[in-house]
């Protein structure tokens, strides 16, 4: 961490009790100033050679109060209250002080405040603070996010066109950093995620987790200023909140949320570009699980939604399971409301596929729900109906007690010419299954031996969805 110091003096600040500070000098007392319920026994001439402010304002009590008295100010309007101010000052009494990317900020709010700028003196504090600032501190990829940090810890009260305005000077400078080509990235940054490129080069999302530390106030204004650069990719945009989202937001990564964050979540919701692809469907489900769980308006999740549909076909099994059937099936029709390609539908099906089998561990799924969903994808094209095989078997071992013609219409979702060898091998074993349907299979199967020219074909498959830990699949090369 880069600092400056300031003064050559011992430091003769010392404190009685907790509330009050003094310089220890033989001099007497001739002013106290007063912030909060601190209160500071000063001398007069260090701090109006300095202080415009203080100057001003001990002029106005000398007309208030008698002669001959030690005159008293109230200043606990101060930016960066006591602290702020024993810093500027040590630096009127040329006592050494420390200036870092911790207290700077609020020194240089005090330093403005109390008008300590070059009309009183040369190379006063504003002006030593400012060299400091723009030659160091926000040349400093971690400094420059450190000032920024400490910037929220400065009262609203306080808050002014001064403070704005070096607010937005934090902000420029870890904008600007962040937007660098990464061939010029020759600074220490935190990265603790697997690197997509090689070992020796610096990955394009390299400053996401820096950025982590900030609080939500903070780290949507940094996004946003990196967004108005537009020099970064959205898709490092994308990963950026992922990141967040899952340092910030308990439970996140696992996709369940134990704390209500709503504010937390809605942010990193507004932030999220509004490019397809630019964020992974994964980190969309997540979001979308979230602002359920949290209660977000329904613009909100709405919005999640659609981004949600829209990549559909690239979402895998895990990230839907937490939603019910109804959540899935409304965004398999959102999905089918776009102009979508076969490939791209053959993926929802089998996400869907896969879906299903999963659910229909559970008991407690009705017949209905199971039907209604198949059937939202049955006209979708697929490869193969594995996938859909093991989901109805099931959900038939898991619902035994279902009649004849609910077994019929469940097994009517599927097409047995669709089957793999594999499939069928097992299928003609299986005793839940209707008998119809096992000599439906025993027929294709036999037409497939007899290599028949029937126009119905079984192709087999290079990969496989009859991965299960079923007993009755043990017997079944999985591959």
């Amino acid at each position: 961490m880069k600092f400056m110091k300031l003064g050559s003096k011992p430091d003769t600040v010392q404190s009685k009790g907790d509330n009050v500070r003094y310089v220890a000098t033989e001099l007497e007392t001739e002013l106290i100033v007063t912030i909060g319920n601190i209160k500071f026994y000063l001398h007069k001439f260090p701090l109006i050679s300095k202080s415009g402010y203080l100057q001003k304002l001990i002029a106005t009590s000398r007309h208030e109060e008698k002669k001959n008295q030690v005159d008293e100010v109230d200043i606990s309007e101060i930016p960066g209250g006591s602290v702020a101010f024993e810093v500027c000052v040590k630096f009127c009494y040329s006592i050494t002080v420390t200036l870092n990317a911790y207290n700077v900020f609020a020194a240089r709010c005090a330093a403005e405040f109390l008008e300590m700028n070059e009309t009183f003196e040369k190379s006063n504090l504003v002006y030593k603070i400012d060299v400091f600032l723009n030659s160091t501190l926000f040349r400093s990829w971690k400094d420059s996010i450190i000032v920024f940090q400490t910037t929220r810890d400065l009262s609203p009260n306080y808050s002014n066109e001064f403070t704005l305005k070096l607010v937005k000077r934090c902000l420029d400078s870890i904008a600007y950093t962040a937007s660098i080509d990464t061939s010029k990235v020759e600074w220490s940054y935190t990265y603790n995620r697997k690197k997509k490129l090689d070992e020796k080069a610096v990955p394009r999302d390299w400053w996401v987790e820096d950025l982590c530390e900030l609080h939500i106030d903070l780290y949507k204004q940094a996004i946003e200023a990196i967004k108005t650069r537009g020099k970064v990719l959205v898709e490092v945009i994308g990963e950026a909140l992922h990141a967040y989202a899952r340092r910030r937001i308990a439970g996140f990564s696992k996709g369940s949320v134990r704390v209500i964050d709503k504010p937390l979540t809605e942010s990193i919701i507004e932030l999220l570009p509004d490019k397809k692809g630019s964020v992974s469907s994964s980190f969309l489900s997540k979001l979308l699980r979230a602002s359920m769980f949290l209660g977000s308006e329904e613009t909100v999740k709405e919005r999640l939604k659609k981004r949600a549909s829209e990549q559909l076909e690239e979402t895998a099994v895990v990230d839907i399971l937490m939603f019910d059937m109804d959540m899935v099936q409304s965004l398999v029709k959102e999905f089918m409301d776009r102009d979508t390609k076969n490939h791209s539908k053959a993926s929802v099906a089998k996400l869907v596929d896969g879906y299903l089998a999963e659910k229909s561990r559970d008991p407690s799924i009705l017949l209905q729900s199971f039907l209604s969903l198949a059937e939202t994808v049955s006209s979708f094209p697929r490869q193969s109906h594995d996938g859909l095989y093991r989901a109805i078997d099931m959900f038939l071992k898991e619902h035994p007690g279902i009649g004849k013609s609910e077994k019929k219409r469940v097994c009517g979702l599927m097409d047995c010419r669709k089957l793999s060898a594999e499939a069928c091998e097992h299928a003609v074993q299986n005793e839940r299954l209707p008998m119809r349907v096992i000599v439906q299979v025993l027929f294709f199967e036999q037409i497939r031996a007899n290599g028949s020219s029937t126009g119905y074909s079984t192709p087999e498959l290079t990969t496989t969805t009859l991965n299960t830990e079923d007993d009755e699949w043990d017997h079944v090369k999985e591959y």
